[in-house]
């Protein structure tokens, strides 16, 4: 679904809605919020990082003249949980970058609207967050841009694009930390990095006419590592001390770039910073990957499960994780089951939407001594019910990349506690090649 004509419908909903809800929660006796005191410091902090000219929103939120004309819509998708776009649960994860609102915040949005959306003080308007125009972190080592410029036509269905970028270097080294830029904001929604050491993703882009290749799901071929992603808000980040990746000598980087409309033909030509290391890495950041095969979902079933589960080898520290899943997937849940017997939750995803998929990078990395055993479960609704459905009427829905597929997985990024255990987490992966992408984070 294109993530900017969900807007529209939102904003359409709240334009013909009575704002009764409103009403029959007005605050008693308090004093209206006002925007420079109250609402322009939740905004800036949370919105405006793509609600600002040349970004991915549809449009700006950075003046009290544009929160005003969007207030009603502002105080029901905040209450709703719409906006801003982060789908992990609070209590199941504490995560980096997470541009969730707590319940005080979303109550100030609302109480501004029923209070009249009062302007308030000049004073008390906080300045507008500065974004910076280069790298965030600092001169990088190498820089990969897109061979030539994309054109995306005006309108039509969001495009997931593959670029292979060459990395040339002359030796096998080590990188610390990836920075993605996307060349034109309003169309890129989201990036992902893989590795390539095959050449399978040159094929294909020779197959393909113009710059790069299109694939939904994954890049197309079983990739040989990866650098993480980028989607709007989540801040550039080394990997932590002593951590690096390998990056192969002749290996190329494909950029998976997920496009959607504006309206008008748009070009983009992104880029992608790499930094290495000065030295050789203490710890080294390895892949443990959960998922099945195993999908054939019968129309009008509301709820498919897939479930697996995968016993760590060696002690590691989990650094972050990628859910992955198609466009009728509902809900996902991952859980780690200590030696011990103590549970740690470690996401939670109760409304999947295809449209926002993250990398979730936790604040701290959890410890999972060896003998842990990790589960997830994800669950599937290919009901005509589900707005999400790109199938009317509904049509069985089996494993595979492509729209009409499904798939199930969820990606770990850990770093075992000593170098000589990468040899079990490999083995690990080894064992488990019938899961498309096993060995492989993005």
């Amino acid at each position: 679904m294109n993530p900017l004509a969900a807007v529209s419908r939102i904003l359409l909903v709240a334009a013909l809605a009575c704002p009764a809800w409103l009403q029959a929660s007005a605050a008693e006796g308090a004093t209206a919020p006002t925007f420079t005191h109250d609402v322009a410091p939740i905004l800036f902090a949370n919105c405006t990082i793509c609600h600002r000219p040349g970004e991915v929103a549809p449009f700006p939120l950075t003046s009290f003249a544009e929160a005003r004309r969007k207030g009603e819509m502002i105080a029901r998708v905040t209450g709703e949980r719409q906006m801003p776009p982060w789908k992990a649960e609070p209590g199941h994860g504490d995560f980096l970058d997470a541009r969730r609102l707590d319940d005080g915040q979303i109550a100030t949005l609302k109480n501004w609207v029923m209070g009249g959306m009062p302007e308030g003080a000049a004073a008390d308007l906080p300045e507008l967050p500065k974004f910076p125009d280069g790298w965030r972190l600092g001169k990088p080592d190498l820089v990969l841009t897109m061979p030539e410029p994309y054109e995306l036509r005006a309108e039509g269905r969001d495009l997931y694009r593959c670029f292979v970028l060459r990395t040339e270097v002359p030796a096998d080294t080590y990188v610390r930390a990836v920075e993605f830029k996307p060349g034109n904001p309003k169309i890129v929604h989201h990036a992902i990095l893989y590795l390539d050491s095959s050449g399978a993703a040159r094929r294909l882009d020779e197959k393909d006419p113009g710059p790069g290749y299109t694939h939904f799901g994954g890049p197309g071929f079983l990739p040989s590592g990866g650098l993480g992603g980028w989607a709007p808000g989540a801040g550039a980040r080394p990997l932590p001390e002593g951590a690096a990746k390998p990056l192969r000598k002749g290996v190329d980087v494909v950029m998976q770039i997920h496009y959607h409309t504006s309206g008008k033909a748009e070009h983009d030509q992104s880029s992608l910073a790499l930094y290495f290391t000065k030295e050789k890495p203490t710890r080294i950041m390895m892949p443990l990957t959960l998922g099945s095969r195993a999908i054939d979902i019968a129309p009008g079933d509301r709820d498919f499960v897939i479930k697996d589960e995968l016993v760590v080898p060696a002690d590691v520290s989990l650094v972050g994780l990628t859910p992955h899943a198609h466009l009728i997937a509902k809900e996902m849940k991952a859980l780690a089951r200590l030696p011990d017997g103590t549970s740690i939750d470690l996401i939670w995803i109760k409304d999947w939407d295809f449209n926002w998929q993250e990398q979730y990078r936790y604040v701290k990395p959890i410890a999972l001594p060896k003998g842990t055993r990790v589960s997830m479960v994800y669950h599937y609704d290919n009901s005509a019910d589900n707005p999400r459905n790109p199938h009317t009427p509904p049509q069985r829905v089996t494993f595979g990349e492509q729209t009409e597929n499904e798939m199930a997985l969820l990606f770990m990024n850990v770093i075992p506690d000593r170098r000589i255990d990468a040899l079990a987490l490999l083995q690990t992966m080894a064992s488990r090649r019938h899961i498309v992408g096993a060995g492989v984070e993005p």
